[in-house]
C-alpha cells in the first residue's frame, strides 16, 4: 500500500519506506496473480515467484498509462523521492526477487543513489524492531519481529534524515479517530472505523510534518489491537523530530479475511489509483493534518 500510495500521490509525498511488499500495480487487479507472484500466500496453488515474475515493463508501462490519463500524479515527480526498502533474506511470504523487481521498477523513476535496499538480514516476513516482537525467524502474529533491527529508525532516518536521536519513552499522546469522516461505512470498504494518530508533544501546536505508516496483513486492530501502533518504534523517533505518525486502519471483509489493504481490488476496481477508495480517504486524513483545519482533539480522541 505504501508503493501504490506513493505513486498515486507522488506529488504530495516525498518518499516511501517499503517492508515486504512488490511493485506498483504488482497484482494487476488478480487475486491469484497477487498470491502466486507478488506472494507466496495461495494455499491451492504452487507460489511461482521468481525473478523478474512480476513483469516490471509491464507494470512500467501501466503506471505510465495511468499518469497520462491522470488518474495518478506525474511520473516525473517521483524522482526526487527517497526510497527505503527492506527485504528480510528468510521471508518466506514475499520472497527477495520480488523486491528485487521493486528495485528495478523504482529505478526506472527514483535516482538510484536515492534508493537504499536492505536485504542481508535472515528475517521472516515481518516488521524488524532492536526491542519487541517474536524471534528473529519466526513467521506469526504479531508479524513483528525482535531482529536487532530499528527498521522504523533506519526508514525514518533515510527518507526525512539525519534525525536527532530516539525517545527513550513515547511522552506524546496517542490519539483515536473517526475513519467514517473519511470513508463512508469503510467496513464495508475493508477499512476499519477507527484510526489513529500519534502527536508528539512538541507537535501539539503544530508546525510538524506527517507520515503515514501502513500496517501489514493480519496487523489490523481486530488483529493484534494497538499493538502495530504502539511496538513497531515510530513513535519514539517521531517525538524527538517532530512527526506526526499517521496510522490509517484497515479490516477484513469476506474477499479480504487477512484484513490487508487493497491492493489486489477486493473492494475497488480503482484500488491503485487517486481515486480509490481506500486510495482517497487515506489522501484526505493527509489533507486534514496538513491543513489549517487539523482535527479537532480531545484527551484521547480526535474528530
Amino acid at each position: 500500500m505504501a508503493v501504490q500510495f506513493e505513486v498515486a500521490y507522488s506529488r504530495t509525498v516525498i518518499g516511501a519506506g517499503i517492508i515486504a511488499g512488490g511493485p506498483y500495480f504488482c497484482s494487476q487487479g488478480s487475486v491469484f496473480t497477487a498470491t502466486t507472484l507478488c506472494s507466496c500466500t495461495n494455499d491451492f496453488f504452487s507460489c511461482r515467484v521468481r525473478p523478474g515474475g512480476t513483469h516490471v515493463q509491464d507494470l512500467i508501462a501501466i503506471t505510465d498509462w495511468f499518469a497520462s490519463s491522470q488518474t495518478i500524479d506525474p511520473t516525473a515527480a517521483l524522482a526526487g523521492h527517497r526510497v527505503w526498502m527492506f527485504s528480510g533474506s528468510a521471508d518466506s511470504v514475499v520472497p527477495q526477487p520480488v523486491m528485487d523487481d521493486l528495485l528495478d521498477y523504482y529505478s526506472h523513476y527514483v535516482n538510484p543513489s536515492r534508493i537504499l535496499y536492505k536485504r542481508d538480514i535472515s528475517v521472516e516476513h515481518a516488521m524488524p524492531t532492536d526491542s519487541y516482537g517474536n524471534s528473529c525467524l519466526t513467521l506469526g502474529t504479531p508479524y513483528i519481529n525482535n531482529c536487532g533491527y530499528d527498521a522504523a529508525g533506519e526508514m525514518l532516518n533515510w527518507i526525512y534524515g539525519p534525525l536527532a536521536a530516539r525517545s527513550g519513552t513515547a511522552g506524546g499522546r496517542l490519539l483515536s479517530f473517526d475513519q467514517t469522516e473519511f470513508i463512508s461505512v469503510p467496513l464495508w470498504h475493508g477499512m476499519a472505523n477507527i484510526g489513529y494518530l500519534y502527536v508528539p508533544a512538541a507537535c501539539e501546536s503544530g508546525g510538524c510534518r506527517v507520515h503515514v505508516a501502513f500496517h501489514g496483513c493480519l496487523q489490523a486492530p481486530e488483529n493484534i489491537g494497538t499493538t502495530f501502533v504502539r511496538q513497531t518504534g515510530y513513535n519514539l523517533w517521531a517525538d524527538s523530530n517532530r512527526l506526526l505518525i499517521l496510522y490509517p486502519q484497515a479490516a477484513s471483509t469476506f474477499t479480504n479475511p487477512n484484513a490487508c489493504w487493497d491492493w489486489f481490488a477486493y473492494d475497488d476496481t480503482r484500488y491503485a489509483q487517486k481515486s480509490g477508495r481506500q486510495m482517497a480517504a487515506v489522501k484526505r486524513m493527509v489533507d486534514r493534518l496538513t491543513s489549517a483545519d487539523n482535527l479537532r482533539c480531545q484527551p484521547g480522541r480526535c474528530t
